[in-house]
């Protein structure tokens, strides 16, 4: 069985002290495809870094909403030149969206947001997109602001009409631990309700490690975790889920074999 991390953060200092070490350890464990998210313009510029240096990992770029600073117009400037430079381990635009969990500018997220939502429309990239309380606000920008590649709602929280807007807009939707929580509300509904060919499965690491290493520093290893619970959810095998989520991650990533 092999996986793909749609969405992991190795540029993340947590894994300084053992990054190549562990990186070839995942790979030799199955997981054969990682994108390593963007989230800030050093994030982005760090992926980027992985990304050339090791052949079976990728990264987005983009600068997420809680990441923006008073620097911003200069940050998205340099975002667009990451992908200025025809980089094929760019795969998307992301992470982006909004987040309204903390006392935070919910206008300049907005314009921010629909700015980066400009550059992926420029160069015909899928979006990454995160929203957390702010799903309404979300859904308006993307019906407004047409992404024309789509995208991946990214750790997707498990609210119903979030999931049913984006399905009907062609949005895929990614699982990670949060499924695998026991105080994890409506997540089986929310499973059921993702087709087959709609989603795709990640880590978010090094945060939300899955049950049974909740609590832990989190890394693609514990994809086996949520194909499982996937699995259990919709009945199905874990080889079904994972084969599922390795296909769907290559077409919305427009990725060869």
């Amino acid at each position: 069985m092999k996986y793909f991390d749609a969405h992991a953060h190795y540029d993340d200092f947590k894994f300084d002290e053992d990054r190549d070490e562990l990186l070839k350890n995942i790979y030799n464990s199955g997981v054969k495809r990682i994108v390593s998210a963007g989230y800030s313009l050093k994030g982005s510029k760090l992926g980027v870094e992985l990304a050339n240096n090791f052949s079976f990992i990728y990264t987005t770029v983009g600068i997420s909403p809680n990441d923006i600073n008073d620097n911003y117009v200069n940050e998205i400037e340099q975002i667009e030149n990451l992908v200025k430079q025809g980089n094929k381990k760019i795969l998307a635009i992301g992470e982006i969206g909004l987040d309204y969990h903390y006392d935070t500018d919910k206008e300049l997220q907005k314009k921010v947001f629909i700015k980066q939502i400009e550059i992926a429309n420029k160069y015909k990239l899928p979006i990454v997109i995160h929203t957390r309380d702010a799903v309404m606000d979300t859904l308006k920008i993307i019906k407004e602001n047409i992404v024309k590649k789509k995208g991946i709602f990214h750790c997707c929280p498990h609210n119903r009409e979030l999931v049913k807007e984006a399905l009907k807009m062609d949005y895929y939707i990614s699982f990670g631990g949060t499924v695998t929580f026991k105080n994890s509300k409506n997540a089986e509904e929310i499973v059921k309700m993702v087709p087959l060919d709609r989603f795709v499965t990640e880590t978010d690491c090094p945060y939300l490690a899955p049950e049974p290493v909740r609590g832990t520093r989190n890394d693609s290893r514990n994809l086996k975790y949520i194909v499982k619970k996937l699995a259990e959810f919709k009945g199905l095998s874990e080889d079904e889920i994972a084969k599922s989520a390795y296909e769907n991650a290559k077409r919305v990533y427009e990725l060869e074999d």
